[in-house]
């Protein structure tokens, strides 16, 4: 509720509040505004356990949270598992100290996760039907590729 406010507009509420109600009247202020939530706090405990003692024995594990759509697509459709579409073994696998050190990264689903870049053959020309290029010759420029 309050994670948006930084230090500097807390102190600035503080002394408007000050300001405003002066300090003689801001202790009793302080104090009804708790009491008025504790009230509130109260009240919204009592209807929910109203609510479950008439859902009846059916509901006794009902949470309110779960009415929440993100819980209740992952409680319903994915069938409440933390992790069901299985990131977390990828997130676990990837090592970004090691690809920040140049150390080839551990292989994921049987693959390396280095690569190389040498060349591994000649270039082939589209425009020549796969003909290799001969050595310092420009491969053909498409104007329609760019």
């Amino acid at each position: 509720m309050f994670t948006d406010i930084g230090t500097l507009e807390l102190l600035t509420l503080v002394i408007m509040a000050i300001v405003i109600f002066g300090p003689d009247k801001l202790p009793k202020l302080i104090q009804d505004t708790m009491g008025f939530i504790r009230k509130v706090r109260s009240f919204a405990d009592s209807a929910k356990e109203d609510i479950r003692s008439e859902l009846g024995p059916d509901f006794k594990d009902f949470e309110f949270e779960d009415l929440h759509p993100k819980t209740f697509v992952r409680k319903q459709l994915m069938g409440g598992n933390e992790d069901p579409l299985g990131f977390k073994e990828i997130r676990d696998s990837l090592d970004i100290k090691s690809v920040l050190d140049d150390r080839p990264s551990p292989s994921v689903n049987g693959r390396s996760g280095s690569v190389s870049m040498e060349k591994t053959g000649p270039v082939e020309s589209a425009a020549a039907g796969g003909a290799p290029l001969a050595a310092g010759e420009r491969p053909p420029f498409d104007l329609d590729a760019t």
